[in-house]
């Protein structure tokens, strides 16, 4: 695998940063490639713009800064137009489809795949559970960048034992969405 760029992006308290950090562990931890994560965030604690970004590549990384991401994940329109500018021209660009409307600037996308994250969450009683639904989702359209197996393994260690069930049912939500969307793509 060539070098990847992600961005997910989103606001505070959506759990944007743990998505990424999540991801990065998968890739690295599990997945046994080179990743190099990267966060930002506005001064507010909740509310307040936030994203995280990861770089992996078979090979060590030289430069650990997304220059042009390759797939986006954004969770706010705040977001959208702050980031979805510097997505790679062709690549692709995954949204909360409650949460983000579309405009000239996805034009730019090879790809765009749109997933209901927070409703499916709060369909499941967890709102909160939004970033892990898009986890699955992610999981199910980037097979080529992590394995379903690594990342699903990466949520669960990283929510609390108390959570855990909960955030596999959430995986799943999306994982099988993701795949119910690439079935109608063929």
């Amino acid at each position: 695998m060539a070098r990847k760029e992600i961005k997910f992006a989103g606001f505070g308290g959506q759990g944007i940063i743990l998505a990424g950090f999540i991801v990065g562990k998968a890739i690295s931890l599990h997945d046994r490639k080179e990743a190099v994560f990267t966060q930002s965030y506005g001064p507010e604690a909740r509310g307040g713009a936030c994203a995280a970004s990861l770089v992996i590549d078979d090979k060590q990384i030289d430069y650990p800064y997304p220059v042009s991401p390759d797939i986006m994940v954004i969770m706010s329109q705040e977001a959208y137009h702050d980031y979805v500018p510097g997505l790679k021209e062709g690549g692709i660009l995954i949204i909360d489809e409650d949460l983000v409307a579309l405009d000239d600037m996805a034009k730019k996308a090879g790809k765009i795949y749109r997933i209901p994250a927070t409703r499916f969450a709060e369909e499941l009683g967890m709102k909160i559970a939004a970033n892990i639904v898009m986890l699955g989702f992610f999981g199910s359209i980037a097979k080529d960048v992590v394995s379903t197996e690594s990342l699903k393994k990466s949520v669960l260690e990283s929510v609390p034992a108390r959570f855990r069930e909960q955030n596999a049912k959430a995986f799943e939500k999306g994982y099988n969405y993701g795949l119910e969307i690439l079935k109608g793509e063929k």
